[in-house]
């Protein structure tokens, strides 16, 4: 792995694994701002229930919320297990890319396109929204890697993301609009859709479809297990399918092609 000696790969996934802590830090506190309808992008952390602005010792991912044993430093209101648990996560999932990619340029794409999906799932959570602005910042994380990759074929890798982005929504689409018409009801929300064409952009076409089942896959276990709804009074049994979809994309870079190609070479 990472063609390094054992001290200089566990070096490297332990600096992996703290920004990716650091991150998951940030992440969630601007998530937690968008969906109180605060300026993420202004003014210092602070505690949601008594305002006093946080320091050092109340943001080191992960060992503060255990020090402090959950609670703020100043006035003992409780702090959701969600941020360390978002923050373990987010470690994970750097290592994790680090592992399968080695220290490259579709390693420092993907970092990135992992923030913008850990936004993207915890503001949908919450709210049942996915913004625009967040897929706006994965479809620019996309393209601006596309001139480093694959030997900076500019045209090859925007033909194979464009395919693979149809490929990965328009039937989703189709069946969206069938389904609405049947049902006269929404059955699935544009966001969701959207997410799927610029997720879609990192993949190429023969691996849409692993994309599309993980992610039903996990949407039908996170809608049992947690039972969570978007609160649409005309659809209460709606949920938020953005979390499944992250996770889905997230398990789709690591695993796609390795599932896929072996699948294709039992018919070969």
């Amino acid at each position: 792995m990472l063609h390094l000696s054992t001290a200089l790969t566990a070096y490297v996934l332990v600096l992996a694994a703290v920004l990716g802590a650091v991150m998951g830090s940030f992440t969630s506190c601007a998530a937690g701002r968008f969906c109180a309808g605060e300026d993420w992008t202004k003014g210092r952390s602070h505690c949601d229930a008594c305002g006093h602005t946080l320091g050092v010792p109340d943001l080191i991912p992960i060992f503060s919320w255990l020090f402090l044993k959950g609670r703020c430093r100043h006035c003992g209101a409780k702090i959701s297990v969600r941020c360390p648990l978002t923050e373990l996560l987010s470690a994970a999932a750097f290592v994790g890319v680090v592992l399968r990619f080695d220290v490259t340029v579709q390693t420092a794409q993907y970092l990135i396109l992992c923030v913008i999906l850990l936004a993207v799932g915890l503001v949908d959570y919450d709210t049942g929204i996915i913004p625009d602005k967040l897929l706006l910042a994965i479809f620019t994380d996309w393209l601006m890697f596309l001139p480093f990759l694959n030997g900076g074929v500019l045209w090859e890798n925007l033909k194979t993301g464009i395919l693979a982005a149809l490929a990965s929504s328009v039937p989703l689409l189709i069946v969206s609009v069938i389904m609405d018409k049947v049902l006269g009801k929404e059955s699935m929300g544009g966001g969701d859709i959207k997410l799927f064409f610029v997720c879609g952009l990192f993949f190429k076409w023969k691996y849409v479809l692993f994309l599309l089942i993980v992610s039903c896959i996990f949407g039908i276990v996170f809608a049992v297990v947690t039972g969570k709804t978007t609160g649409d009074a005309e659809n209460p049994r709606a949920f938020p399918f953005g979390p499944a979809i992250v996770l889905g994309v997230y398990v789709s870079l690591l695993a796609a092609q390795t599932a896929t190609d072996a699948y294709l070479r039992l018919f070969l």
